[in-house]
């Protein structure tokens, strides 16, 4: 059996993505029903040494839309972060599905052998695609998706599993 990197790249990422964009919606409908300042939220760890709400998704931004354009061969594209808000970090959510749904199967399927090619921590990551997908983008990338979900679960913003997973097909 053939795997398809787009398959397994592109739709389960704008899923979570997706999920992660209502969840930040319904944060910020949490702090503005609460009377939270959306700050304390958005620069909430889990730990001192963890990223803040904020820098987890961009992070996943960041995984999701280097993944699809390093696999179809392509630079992927730089984005500022200076998101401070929910609506910014909507956006730059909404910016990141727009830039995935521009990839067809084509572009990405095949990529298995790519060797990729990334700077990581002052060194650099050499992996052919399909590692590069399972072992390393998807599991950061869920990291810090499911990071955002636990920094604003601890927070107290009614959200659940569900929310999470998003609707079942």
């Amino acid at each position: 059996m053939t795997i398809s990197m787009y398959r397994a790249s592109v739709p389960p990422i704008v899923r979570s993505l997706t999920n992660l964009r209502a969840i930040l919606e319904k944060a910020a409908a949490h702090a503005e029903a609460k009377k939270i300042d959306p700050s304390v939220l958005l620069t909430m760890r889990l730990y001192p040494d963890m990223f803040p709400l904020s820098r987890q998704v961009q992070i996943a931004t960041d995984n999701a839309k280097g993944v699809a354009a390093r696999l179809a061969g392509l630079e992927p594209p730089k984005y500022e972060d200076h998101e401070s808000t929910f609506p910014e970090l909507v956006a730059r959510i909404d910016r990141t599905v727009a830039y995935l749904e521009t990839f067809k199967p084509e572009q990405i399927d095949g990529s298995e052998e790519r060797t990729i090619t990334l700077p990581l921590r002052g060194t650099t990551l050499s992996l052919n695609g399909l590692p590069y997908l399972f072992e390393f983008v998807l599991p950061n990338f869920y990291l810090h998706v499911t990071t955002a979900y636990a920094i604003l679960r601890h927070c107290g913003v009614e959200i659940c599993k569900q929310d999470f997973l998003g609707k079942l097909s």
